[in-house]
């Protein structure tokens, strides 16, 4: 006897969300502001992710706990 075989939707490649610049400045006046603070390691052009008990940097690793 043979088995009966499930029929299976076929999966498309997982989209990826945009990455939204927007979120890391606030507008005060006529300046710019960061919300997230700079990597002391890699500089100005690296962030630290905001996390529930730590910062960290996604380029070099970089962790602060909070």
């Amino acid at each position: 006897m043979a088995a009966a075989k499930k029929e299976t939707k076929e999966k498309g490649p997982k989209k990826k969300k945009p990455f939204n610049r927007y979120k890391m400045y606030k507008v005060s006046g006529d300046k710019l502001e960061k919300n997230n603070k700079s990597c002391p390691k890699c500089g100005k052009d690296s962030y630290l992710a905001n996390h529930k008990d730590r910062m960290t940097c996604g380029k070099c690793g970089y962790v602060e706990k909070k």
